[in-house]
C-alpha cells in the first residue's frame, strides 16, 4: 500500500532553540516528504515538529474517510504543541501542507511566517474532470496515479483516494476567499516542471496576501515535490536565508 516503505514516515518532535517550525506533508504522502528540510532546519538550530495528517500512512481507503477539518484541526493541535514550547512559531509545507499553512496562516495570526512549497491552492484540474470525480466517488475507492517516477525520497500511497481528493478541493475554497487576512511573511517555492499544482497559484497567493515580506522563488528543475526533488539543497538554501532574514538571525553558514 505504501511507495518506498523503507522510508520513516512516522511523526516527530525535534528540540531545539526558541524558534519553532511545524512541517506538514502533502496529500497521500507521509512525514518521509518532509524529513530532508527538516534535518537542515533542525541543524541551524530550530525546533522542528512534523505531524501526520489523519487518514495518512496506513491503507488508502483511510483518506476516504476523513474530512479537510480532521486535517487542520490535527495541525492545529500540533501548532498548539510546539507554540506551548517555543517562543515563536513559523509553519510550512508541501503542497495539500503548504494549503493547510496558509489555513492556519489566517486563523492564527500569531504564526510567525508561512513557507509554502508548491502551495495546492488550485490544481491543474478541469472542470469535467471535477464533475467526474465526484460522481465516481461514491463507488471507487482509489484511482491509480498516473506516475509515480522515480523518487526515492517520497513515500506515500500508490492511488488517489477520490473522496479525499474532494475533500482537498473544499479545504481549497475556504481558503481562497479569506488569503487577504494573511500578513505575516511568506515564503513561496514553486517548481517550473510542477503539472500538478496551476502554475498561477503562486501569484494568485503573492498578490491577494497582506505581506510586507512576501517572496516568490522558482526552480526551474524541478516538479511537485519540491522540498526533495533534484534542487532540493538550493530550496534548504532559500529557506534558511529567508528565515535569517525576517528573524534577523545571523547566517548559520548555508
Amino acid at each position: 500500500m505504501i511507495y518506498n516503505p523503507h522510508l520513516d514516515g512516522n511523526p516527530f518532535y525535534w528540540e531545539a532553540g526558541p524558534t519553532g517550525i511545524l512541517l506538514i506533508h502533502g496529500f497521500t504522502a507521509t512525514v518521509a516528504e518532509v524529513r530532508p528540510l527538516a534535518k537542515t532546519l533542525h541543524a541551524a538550530g530550530y525546533t522542528v515538529s512534523a505531524p501526520l495528517l489523519p487518514g495518512h500512512y496506513t491503507d488508502p481507503r483511510d483518506l476516504n474517510k476523513v474530512h479537510w477539518q480532521d486535517w487542520v484541526q490535527a495541525m492545529e493541535e500540533a501548532f498548539l504543541v510546539i507554540s506551548s514550547k517555543c517562543e515563536r512559531v513559523i509553519v510550512g509545507g508541501e503542497s495539500t501542507g503548504a494549503l493547510i499553512s496558509l489555513y492556519l496562516g489566517i486563523r492564527h495570526p500569531e504564526i510567525s511566517a508561512l513557507l509554502l512549497y508548491a502551495p495546492a491552492l488550485q490544481l491543474n484540474i478541469g472542470i469535467l474532470n471535477r464533475i467526474q470525480l465526484h460522481l465516481i466517488a461514491p463507488f471507487i475507492p482509489s484511482l491509480p496515479k498516473a506516475d509515480l517516477g522515480d523518487d526515492p525520497l517520497w513515500q506515500g500511497y500508490f492511488v488517489n483516494p477520490p473522496k479525499g481528493v474532494i475533500q482537498l478541493l473544499r479545504l481549497q475554497q475556504v481558503v481562497k476567499p479569506d488569503l487577504g487576512q494573511i500578513k505575516q511573511p511568506v515564503l513561496i517555492v514553486q517548481g517550473k516542471l510542477d503539472m500538478t499544482v496551476h502554475s498561477g497559484v503562486p501569484d494568485m497567493i503573492y498578490n491577494q496576501i497582506k505581506s510586507n515580506t512576501k517572496e516568490i522563488v522558482w526552480m526551474e528543475k524541478s516538479a511537485h515535490c519540491v522540498i526533495i526533488d533534484q534542487e532540493k539543497e538550493l530550496v534548504d538554501q532559500i529557506t534558511l536565508e529567508f528565515l535569517e532574514k525576517i528573524l534577523k538571525k545571523p547566517s548559520a553558514g548555508y
